[in-house]
């Protein structure tokens, strides 16, 4: 018992600080204030999903996904970017592979400890708010390189 403890403190520590990526300088404070109620509803969404999916290995996927193309759409609207949702769903989709050992961390923990009641509830929550955080403050500071005002 203390060794699945451990496990999952460690887990849960690591996914809530992987996504603690800083919005970049040039945003002006409106901007990051938009993108961080923005990022933080998409986080809590994915959290809420996974939670209740955790019992099923990577049933949370296509929420996830609804929620990172919604999310980025949002994003764009800060900087006065117009994306389809096509677009908006590649972009989310370039991002999210980018955290690929993320994804295979999520995947592992998901299978190991994810079926076990409470305990895979707040793992899979954890790592799903944990990787939103993350794709999105890329995409808000690439929206914000790419055609943040100057």
């Amino acid at each position: 018992m203390i060794k699945i403890k451990k496990i999952v403190f460690f887990l849960l520590f690591s996914f809530f600080f992987m996504g603690s990526e800083a919005p970049s300088e040039g945003m002006t404070f409106s901007e990051k204030e938009k993108c961080h109620m923005i990022i933080h509803t998409a986080a809590g969404a994915a959290a809420a999903s996974a939670a209740v999916m955790a019992q099923l290995p990577s049933a949370d996927n296509v929420a996830l996904m609804g929620i990172l193309t919604t999310m980025t759409i949002s994003l764009g609207l800060v900087f006065d970017v117009t994306l389809l949702e096509h677009t908006a769903t590649s972009v989310a989709a370039k991002e999210f592979s980018a955290f690929i050992l993320a994804n295979c961390a999520r995947v592992v923990s998901q299978w190991t400890v994810g079926w076990i009641p409470w305990v895979g509830n707040a793992i899979n929550a954890a790592t799903a708010a944990g990787i939103v955080e993350a794709v999105g403050w890329s995409i808000a500071n690439h929206f914000d390189d790419q055609y943040g005002r100057r």
